[in-house]
């Protein structure tokens, strides 16, 4: 670790370490109002009589919706990453935190009736030099898999902290 880095021994040891499951159920009058939030007007999000005569049988969630966090585990994180931030805190990560993007891999379809469970890991941090001054940045990546194991969708998002 260079000297002054924000990036202690213990956060370091953070790296690879994944936070617990979460099981979010997908639900069509939930896909309907999402897709209508975002002004999604794709039948396959709205219609359920079009959306059961497609290939996918039911209606499919619009890319950026998984459905909802089971009862008990509201307002968390995908995949367990409420439990990594509070870890982040414990090892001395910097509190300022600046939401750097996400980006996703859409692998097959979620639809109604789906049930997904959502694990985070920590895959890596870094730091440089920034007009904030020292900056870390951390990535994260959250597998979503199917109730039958199949991976629908990968996930990276990067937080920015100073």
């Amino acid at each position: 670790m260079a000297e002054g880095s924000l990036i202690t021994e213990e956060l370091r040891k953070l790296i690879g370490v994944s936070g617990e499951p979460i099981t979010y159920k997908v639900e069509e009058g939930a896909i309907q109002r999402y897709a209508e939030a975002i002004g999604d007007l794709n039948p396959l999000y709205h219609d359920v009589e079009y959306a059961s005569k497609s290939k996918h049988g039911r209606l499919i969630c619009p890319p950026g919706f998984n459905g909802w966090p089971i009862k008990g585990q509201i307002g968390a994180l995908p995949g367990g990453a409420s439990e990594m931030m509070g870890a982040f805190a414990k090892a001395g990560a910097p509190s300022r935190l600046l939401d750097g993007g996400i980006e996703f891999e859409f692998f097959i379809p979620i639809g109604a009736g789906d049930v997904l469970i959502a694990t985070s890991k920590v895959a890596d941090m870094t730091e440089r030099e920034t007009s904030m001054g020292k900056t870390m940045f951390i990535t994260t990546e959250a597998t979503f898999q199917k109730q039958n194991g199949d991976v629908a969708l990968r996930s990276q998002a990067t937080l920015i902290c100073f």
